[in-house]
């Protein structure tokens, strides 16, 4: 892997492969600071927007009073918001990429908010599914989710690799709602995982041969 602060890649981890034995780790899984398109209320999954500078002040300000966890290696989709988020909360350490870890393709929905899109057929069948629909021209939430959840198998196998006991994980809401679904015990529904930006989860991770399950410690607010 490369030197602390770079942004490395998973090139120690390719595909899936399941860890061996059990082992466990402490993960904080942050959402990225705010954009501008954030603050609109609208669909932002594949415009590689930046932090608008009300998500980089609000990050700055939670990291000075110590509101994020401590950790060796960070985890990061491959967007600005994410990087740029990854790099605010833990300036000079490395950062793992992981592409699988990006948000939701919302096709034809993107970067549109609810006023725009209120009226249109399709938008009105894809609420009518409960979100469970394909967007149009996008990914639908379980192809998201399987893509999201054959990333998290990824990370948990750097971590394993290289006995990194405490990490952190910088992605979007719906990869995290997503992981949370998946992963996490007890059981709560997609919607129940919801979190603002820069909020998440402090999570104990273990693995045990083809399962993984997260525990979560307590929230993380700035």
């Amino acid at each position: 892997m490369r030197g602390a602060g770079s942004r490395g890649g998973t090139e120690d981890a390719p595909g899936r492969a399941l860890p061996a034995e059990r082992y466990g780790f402490r993960l904080a899984l942050i959402r990225h600071g705010k954009t501008f398109g954030n603050t609109q209320g609208r669909y932002i999954g594949m415009t590689d927007e930046p932090l608008c500078r009300e998500g980089r002040s609000a990050l700055e300000a939670g990291r000075e009073k110590g509101a994020y966890p401590p950790a060796r290696l960070v985890f990061s989709s491959p967007m600005k918001r994410c990087l740029e988020t990854a790099e605010i909360l833990y300036p000079g350490l490395e950062i793992c990429v992981i592409p699988g870890l990006r948000e939701c393709d919302f096709g034809l929905f993107e970067n549109k908010n609810y006023e725009e899109l209120n009226g249109d057929p399709a938008y009105q069948a894809w609420i009518d599914s409960g979100g469970r629909m394909a967007f149009p021209g996008g990914e639908s939430r379980e192809e998201a989710g399987a893509r999201a959840g054959e990333a998290f198998w990824q990370l948990a196998q750097i971590c394993r690799r290289r006995q990194i006991r405490q990490a952190a994980l910088v992605a979007h809401g719906g990869t995290i709602m997503s992981l949370m679904e998946q992963f996490a015990l007890p059981r709560r529904d997609y919607y129940d995982w919801q979190v603002k930006n820069g909020c998440g989860y402090m999570t104990e991770v273990k693995t045990e041969y083809e399962t993984i399950t997260v525990r979560v410690d307590t929230g993380i607010s700035p």
